[in-house]
């Protein structure tokens, strides 16, 4: 369905976002042993092209100031704890400290994007249904180039994960991790 990608997709105007890997999303997930190890390797391979990656940390806002929403769904104490150390971040990578399930809400993220030329955004990361649908989403709003990893993005709800995935394909690009190397 989008076929063309090529003539836009470059390792000058891409970004790699990892969302919300942190040790108790992590844990929950259906697939995590592969999920870990597929990022992994993708991470580094997008470090060999000299992607900038971009990964995000949700960052709860003091108690007063948070949403009504986040404080009935995190009341037990909930914290999703730190990037997993088998993806942890590097040196030149960025980290995003967040509060909402979009990227581009409260952070400084779209101003990164457009001052360093970048249009495309690779998406992968936990939960595909929540911050992955409605960070893609939103970069398509904006009038950035989302693409979806299919095997790279996970939930601890393997039915909403699906649905997720095929309500996204309709709208932007849902792809395997050798057809988005294929790109570059």
């Amino acid at each position: 369905m989008f076929t063309g990608l090529e003539k836009y997709v470059r390792k000058e105007n891409t970004a790699l976002v990892v969302w919300d890997v942190q040790e108790a999303l992590v844990g929950r997930i259906f697939n995590r042993e592969k999920f870990v190890t597929d990022l992994k390797d993708f991470i580094s391979w997008a470090r060999i092209k000299r992607i900038p990656i971009f990964y995000t940390e949700i960052t709860p806002l003091p108690e007063r100031y948070e949403s009504i929403i986040r404080k009935i769904s995190f009341s037990a104490g909930w914290n999703p704890g730190n990037i997993i150390k088998e993806v942890y971040p590097e040196k030149d990578d960025i980290i995003l400290h967040k509060n909402t399930a979009s990227i581009f809400t409260g952070t400084n993220f779209e101003l990164m994007l457009r001052n360093g030329g970048i249009t495309n955004i690779i998406f992968t990361g936990i939960a595909t249904e929540i911050g992955i649908e409605t960070s893609a989403r939103h970069s398509l709003t904006l009038g950035f180039l989302p693409i979806v990893v299919e095997e790279l993005v996970s939930s601890g709800d393997r039915d909403a994960h699906e649905r997720s995935l095929k309500n996204m394909s309709k709208l932007m690009p849902v792809m395997k991790i050798d057809e988005v190397k294929k790109l570059f």
